[in-house]
């Protein structure tokens, strides 16, 4: 195994009866990154977090985990933790009691000391005594990374991380995983907030239809050759859209919003033409007070990519879910 890579998977298929989960998935996660995983609802995020984690086990493929080969009998290595479907919590047990009675269950005997430790890295010490029934869905989420740090994990795999979490609990939340992975802590994330990604992701892993349709930087990402829309709010909005009307390959958009005592310019663009479209603006004397795009370009990728997905030829059951192909079908047995 590479041993720079926390995880290496190759080939990684998971079928629940006639529903595909997982066809032939490819995933590289770097030690020390934040490796976003994203899709729609039914791509198979959720099962190969589950693989990760030792709650399944695959069909087909390879697993590699930590520099361990995951096999059959596949229990979660060493230095994994994490929770997929939200944390597990016991509503009559004060939030340190969770994590004291989680700890016991996998046999750790973790100190007062510790529990400390994680509840004021996830902000909530200050409700350390209160019974988790009370708590919003922002908390249990905290809680439930916090009984995560508990073993402290050289790897982290996280379900929607950020759900329910208010500006300040995500921006608290955001700042531990940002110190996890500058530490050496490998993190995986599912989520469905573009936004989160972007903040915390190097790399990304877009799954449709439970095949994988990009996994890289982010950066590459977002610099794939497609045109997006964007908000630019001038001095001038009049001469702003007529030198953008002039202005080579720059596409101007439907619909106007009032902002800020101005009007807000709606153009389609390549990033090179709007650079130059920029450029002109500040040429003529124009100033730019906001430039922004509609939708972000992880979002709009995201879009293309699992549309295009969605459009092929693979055959589905009744639900929309891809069936197994009649290989799958004579390798599984199913």
């Amino acid at each position: 195994m590479d041993s720079q890579l926390a995880i290496r998977a190759r080939g990684i298929t998971k079928c629940f009866g006639d529903v595909v989960a997982l066809d032939g998935v490819d995933l590289d996660v770097a030690r020390g990154r934040i490796h976003g995983l994203v899709g729609p609802n039914g791509a198979g995020k959720t099962t190969l977090l589950g693989l990760l984690l030792g709650l399944t086990v695959a069909d087909s493929g390879s697993l590699e985990i930590l520099g361990t080969p995951v096999g059959g009998a596949f229990e979660a290595p060493g230095g994994v933790s994490g929770f997929v479907d939200g944390p597990g919590l016991y509503p009559s047990l004060t939030a340190r009691q969770n994590l004291a009675a989680l700890a016991a269950l996998r046999g750790d005997d973790t100190r007062s000391a510790r529990i400390d430790d994680a509840l004021d890295q996830v902000g909530l010490t200050d409700v350390a005594d209160e019974r988790t029934r009370g708590f919003s869905l922002g908390m249990r989420q905290r809680l439930g990374l916090a009984a995560a740090l508990l073993t402290g994990p050289r790897l982290l795999v996280l379900d929607e991380p950020s759900n329910g979490l208010d500006p300040a609990g995500k921006k608290h939340v955001h700042g531990v995983l940002t110190r996890l992975a500058r530490e050496g802590t490998s993190v995986v994330l599912s989520s469905h907030r573009m936004d989160d990604l972007e903040a915390l992701c190097s790399e990304v892993t877009i799954l449709a239809t439970g095949r994988t349709v990009f996994s890289g930087p982010l950066g590459e990402l977002a610099a794939e050759n497609r045109e997006l829309d964007y908000r630019l709010v001038t001095s001038d909005p009049e001469r702003a859209r007529r030198l953008a009307a002039g202005t080579p390959r720059i596409h101007l958009a439907d619909g106007t919003a009032g902002r800020r005592g101005g009007e807000a310019l709606m153009v389609r663009a390549l990033v090179p033409d709007l650079d130059d479209l920029v450029a002109r603006l500040v040429h003529e004397g124009i100033a730019l007070r906001e430039l922004a795009p509609v939708v972000s370009p992880l979002e709009a990728a995201f879009l293309a990519l699992t549309e295009q997905r969605k459009s092929g030829t693979q055959q589905r059951d009744d639900t929309g879910a891809p069936r197994k192909s009649d290989a799958q079908q004579q390798e599984t047995g199913r």
